[in-house]
């Protein structure tokens, strides 16, 4: 279905591997559309709980945007392709369901930009995460700029980007960039043990707090959290996990 990813549902965890392994599964124009179509099936398919992003290979995540598309781009050419980026991220940041990078080595230049789309991220002993774009003249177009501001601060996000800086495993968690790091070995059944815990919890009580914590970067945060709060007295989760707790028993909930 994909050509440059591999795709695998089990147990509502829905896996996507970018398979590009020797190119260090760089960003090209068909793995955009592959993640924009996989997208697609994530929102649709209501099979698919949460979502794990990850790389082929022992040696990179995503190691950047493919530099050999770029070559030759005018003003309005350059606008065209990180409008592409970062609508393909805003989707995987804006899905209803909880997206986790499990980042397994590089995460540079429009990996990084992936892994920091999705809504956290774990990170093997060997990952490295950078903004190296000033190297090549150019500036993160696929949403690097804001999303790097926002999970480390002004002050990191300046000195990453202007200066090129790559950074590794352990200062990227004491950055905040990452949630938790661990040995390779460990990256999955890690990523996967806190997904299966969250897809025990309610479906809908789940994509609204999505929705709120999304919406304090848009300056909506309380009148959308309002908002949503009120949506979930709309579902029968709400009813049966209100009704659970006074029962002392765990909720049965049904996305409904």
């Amino acid at each position: 279905m994909y050509s440059t990813l591999l795709t695998h549902l089990e147990k509502g965890i829905f896996t996507i591997t970018i398979n590009r392994p020797e190119k260090l599964n760089a960003l090209n124009r068909e793995v955009m559309n592959d993640l924009d179509k996989a997208f697609d099936e994530v929102y649709d398919n209501n099979e698919i709980r949460s979502v794990i992003i990850t790389g082929a290979g022992p040696k990179s995540f995503v190691a950047g945007a493919d530099i050999t598309e770029f070559s030759g781009l005018n003003k309005q050419q350059g606008i065209e392709l990180a409008k592409k980026g970062q609508d393909v991220f805003l989707k995987i940041e804006n899905s209803p369901k909880p997206v986790v990078a499990a980042v397994n080595g590089f995460a540079l230049g429009g990996g990084c930009e992936l892994a920091m789309a999705c809504h956290f991220r774990i990170a093997s002993e060997q990952a490295k995460f950078g903004q190296p774009e000033v190297n090549l003249g150019l500036i993160p177009g696929y949403g690097g700029t804001q999303r790097l501001t926002m999970l480390v601060g002004k002050g990191k996000a300046m000195e990453m980007i202007l200066s090129s800086l790559t950074i590794n495993a352990a200062e990227a968690l004491q950055s905040g960039l990452v949630n938790y790091v661990v040995p390779a070995e460990e990256l999955l059944s890690k990523t996967i043990s806190i997904l299966e815990l969250i897809n025990t919890k309610a479906p809908v009580a789940v994509s609204q707090s999505i929705a709120s914590v999304n919406a304090f970067f848009t300056g909506d945060g309380y009148p959308a959290e309002i908002n949503n709060f009120g949506k979930c007295f709309e579902t029968d989760d709400v009813k049966e996990g209100i009704k659970a707790f006074v029962e002392k028993r765990k909720p049965n909930f049904t996305g409904k």
